[in-house]
Parts: structure tokens; sequence; C-alpha cells
């Protein structure tokens, strides 16, 4: 596949201006003539890195979307508050050649869960949300099961809410008008398991946690989200992906068939308003930085304690932990490093996001076709790159 590559500008890939060299190199008048070519060489070797660093991973990724017969992809790594790198690759609409761009939307799937989980934790820091209330006190038509479901459990996948029962039941193209109604798909059946003694990973919780926002902040799923998640963090290439609005720059979705060629097609039409918390959003890497870079400790877009509850695994009742905190998965990398991270896979999306939290480097990877092989593996290499 002929690759379009769409990088950012140097600046933003962080090499050098001419200016920060000359600051760098030192331009006080008593900075001697070492000093000064001691601080460029440096400079400059970081430059240089960072160039053998884009250059290495952009191996790497056309490795991938060439094993992978990947339509589109699009890619950014960040530090803190810092782009090192964005770049598109591919195309976001085969059919009349549309080059994807950093500023592509993609389908996140199911990194559509933290980010919803930022809402949950500017609730709770407000005092509006106790996790560990009955989820019918923020979302009273909610059927009584036959054990009580906290919306802790459900952030951790433990509140007994059934997934999807087989691949079509994830291909809806019914439009729903509201959260509520979205959750007639699953509200009347039977819990899978007594809450917080199973994880099993449910969308359908994800969903039902969308309507416990709107009862504990009083205001719809979708304005609260922009309002309080959004707008604060300067997401503005974050949106639900409603099927009845224009939405610039949204890419097209793809699959591979199932036979022995594998030939990318046209994904089915599927509409995702019954799921914008677990698994609605359209988003671009560059705002999964800003998102991610909000969740490094003293950011302060939530208290280092609200991230500390987030990070940490849920567990069982045998002490076991699950892996998963709030939104978000935990692990230890090979460096023994804490790195918090989502996957997300959609029809015509696959996502991954990862924060090494001792680092603070960031990094996003989208792809417009389902099940691409991207993972947090994939995400772990190139991060390696850039450290």
């Amino acid at each position: 596949m002929s690759l379009n590559r769409h990088p950012v500008s140097l600046r933003r890939l962080g090499l050098p201006s001419l200016a920060a060299l000359l600051v760098l190199a030192g331009t006080h008048a008593d900075a001697s003539a070492q000093g000064r070519r001691g601080a460029a060489v440096a400079e400059g070797a970081v430059a240089s890195a960072r160039v053998e660093a884009v250059a290495a991973a952009r191996a790497l990724l056309d490795s991938v979307i060439a094993a992978g017969s990947i339509p589109g992809l699009s890619v950014a790594v960040g530090r803190g508050g810092e782009v090192l790198w964005s770049e598109g690759f591919g195309f976001a609409d085969l059919t009349h050649g549309v080059p994807v761009t950093p500023l592509t939307k993609f389908r996140v799937g199911s990194v559509s869960k933290p980010i919803a989980a930022a809402a949950m934790g500017v609730l709770l820091e407000a005092g509006a949300l106790d996790l560990d209330a009955p989820v019918q006190r923020y979302v009273p038509s909610f059927p009584e099961k036959r054990w009580t479901v906290t919306t802790r459990q459900l952030a951790g996948h433990l509140g007994g809410v059934r997934h999807y029962r087989s691949a079509a039941e994830n291909l809806s193209s019914e439009r729903y008008p509201t959260v509520l109604s979205g959750l007639a798909i699953f509200q009347d059946d039977s819990l899978i398991a007594e809450p917080g003694t199973l994880y099993s990973y449910s969308s359908y919780g994800w969903n039902l946690i969308s309507a416990v926002v709107e009862g504990a902040s009083g205001e719809a799923f979708l304005p609260y989200m922009d309002r309080t998640v959004f707008e604060p963090l300067g997401m503005r290439h974050t949106v639900a992906g409603h099927t009845d609005s224009i939405i610039p720059h949204r890419t097209r979705f793809y699959v591979r068939t199932g036979t022995n060629d594998g030939r990318v097609v046209n994904a089915p039409y599927v509409d995702n308003s019954y799921k914008w918390a677990g698994g609605g959003f359209l988003s671009t890497p560059e705002d999964l930085l800003i998102f991610a870079a909000a969740h490094i400790d003293g950011a302060g877009f939530l208290t280092d304690e609200t991230l500390a509850l987030f990070f940490t695994s849920q567990r069982l009742p045998s002490g076991e932990e699950t892996g998963y905190g709030i939104g978000w998965r935990t692990t230890t990398n090979e460096r023994g490093e804490a790195v918090v991270s989502h996957t997300g896979g959609s029809v015509g999306g696959t996502t991954v996001l990862t924060l090494n939290r001792d680092t603070g480097l960031i990094v996003a990877i989208v792809a417009n076709l389902s099940s691409a092989p991207l993972g947090t593996g994939l995400a772990g290499r190139v991060e390696a790159f850039f450290r």
C-alpha cells in the first residue's frame, strides 16, 4: 500500500528553532565560546536523537500498516503537555483518496470509558457522586436486581452487567435519542454474577454509568462532557459520533473480509448512540494526548487523590487484583514503571492510549479498521524510541 504521510511541523516534533538554539547555547555576555559550543552540541544531540526516534517509529508503523492492511492510521507521542511527534499515514477515505492528517477523527471505541471517567471524577470531587451508592440513586428507572449494583463496581467491570451477547449485537443501526432509552437493550436482563465477585468486561455497564452521570449532574450526558471535560481541556476535536451530523475530518470506516484474501471493504453501518460512554466518541491522537496529560499527577484537572483512585486496581473478594481501576487498566512495564492505558475496538476503528506515569510519556494510535493489530505492546515499542 502506498502510504501518504502528513507530519506536523518540526517545531511540533520538538526539533530546535534557531531561537531555541541561541537560548540554549547561552547568550549572556559573559558566556564563554566553549560554553556556547557545548550547549549547541548538546542541543544538536537532542535534535538528532528525536529525528532518529521518529524515523524508527515510522518504520515500525509502516510494517504494522502493511501487515494489517490498515487503510489509515494516525499517531501522536507526547511528554506532559508537549507533542513530540504527530503524523497521519494512509487514507481516511479510500474511494476519494483523502489522506489522513493529524486532524482526522477516528472512532476510539472503549477509550471512551476513561474519557467518561473524567466526568465521574469532576462529580466525585464536587461531592455530587457517591461511588458506593446503589445506581438507582442516580438512575431511578434502572430495575432493581437480586443484588445491589454500585457505580464503583460498574466502573471496574465488577457490576455483573452483561457485555455484548454476540458480535451482531455490536452492529446496532438504531438511533437512540437519549442515554436512558439506550439502556433498554440490557436493563431487564439478570446480572451475570453477584457484583464485586467476578471481573467481566462490560460496555453496557459503562452505558449505565453515562446515565449515572446524568442523574448526579442533573444535565444530559453529552453537554456535561462538553462543559466539564472537553472545553476545559481544550479537546476541540473530540465529539460524539452522531450519524445524523456532518462532522468535519471524520474518517470513513473499514473492515477486512473473512475470506482468504482478507480484502479491505467498507464497514457496515452502525449507530453508536446507545453507548456514548461505553464506546461512542470520535477523537484524534493529539486530543488523546491532551486528555492523558491532564491525568499526570499535579496537572490540576483532577486531584492526585482522584487519580490514585482511578489508577488503583480493584480487587476480587479473594484479594486478587483485576488490573482495572476506574476507567483505566493498570499495569507495570518491564522496567517496573507504572503504566495506565486503554484500548478501543469498534466497527471500523481500533485505538490504543498509554500513559507512563513515571516518565510522563504518552502514546496514542488510532486506525480506521476493525481489529487492526494495535495494542499496548505496540504503544510500548513506540514509546521506547522517545525515552
